[in-house]
């Protein structure tokens, strides 16, 4: 499906056409042109089909893209339909938060164990999983092989985990850690999530926009 090296700046734009379609999808609306659906996500329709050419032709000239049919195939293209076993390391809140979306939106992985160094969490049940003593994290690898690891834990934890994680087989991470994985591990897939990062941006924004306002009061 895939022709070739695809460029990170369009994987990064196929979940927003997936969240787009799907959108569609709840407004009954079948089809619809490349222009229509620039309009609609602030692209170009050039853009667009540049993008999708990328997997293979899915419009028809005169007609457009088949809504339903375009957002299966980039569900398939992503991967959305796969069954990747994840665990979680770490269970505080974020870890809880993650839990917690991963087992309502299910988006190519399903939650298997959720680990924590402290004693007291051991036992207690998120999303009808128990929390596991880190101590048992490389007898259940070996048992139950999980693919990917989501790491909710602190900086200072993240670089020996993951050493931990990938002796152990697991082959990606989702890194909420402000430790940069991608860096260390180059060959495996990584998505490091900085939620500061994120609000440092938007804050830039919207201090920008507030100096914009009272520039024009003035």
């Amino acid at each position: 499906m895939s022709k070739g090296n695809v460029s990170a700046s369009v994987i990064k734009r196929l979940p927003r056409y997936y969240r787009f379609l799907g959108g569609l999808i709840d407004q009954n609306i079948v089809r619809i042109s490349s222009g229509e659906l620039a309009n609609r996500m602030g692209l170009t329709a050039s853009q667009i089909r540049q993008d999708l050419n990328c997997f293979g032709g899915f419009g028809q000239q005169g007609y457009g893209y088949n809504v339903h049919q375009l957002y299966d195939e980039i569900g398939e293209i992503l991967g959305l339909n796969s069954h990747f076993g994840a665990i979680i390391i770490g269970a505080g809140n974020l870890g809880r938060a993650v839990a917690n979306y991963l087992s309502s939106e299910r988006r190519g992985f399903h939650l298997m164990g959720i680990f924590d160094k402290k004693e007291a969490l051991a036992g207690q049940l998120i999303k009808g999983q128990p929390v596991r003593h880190i101590s048992g994290l490389d007898e259940f690898c070996r048992a139950y092989k999980p693919d990917v690891a989501v790491l909710c834990l602190p900086y200072a934890a993240a670089a020996d985990t993951a050493e931990q994680l990938v002796r152990l087989g697991v082959k990606g991470f989702w890194n909420f850690s402000h430790y940069d994985l991608s860096l260390k591990y180059p060959d495996i897939p990584v998505e490091n999530v900085h939620l500061s990062d994120s609000l440092m941006q938007f804050c830039y924004k919207v201090k920008e926009s507030k100096k914009q306002q009272n520039e024009n009061q003035n």
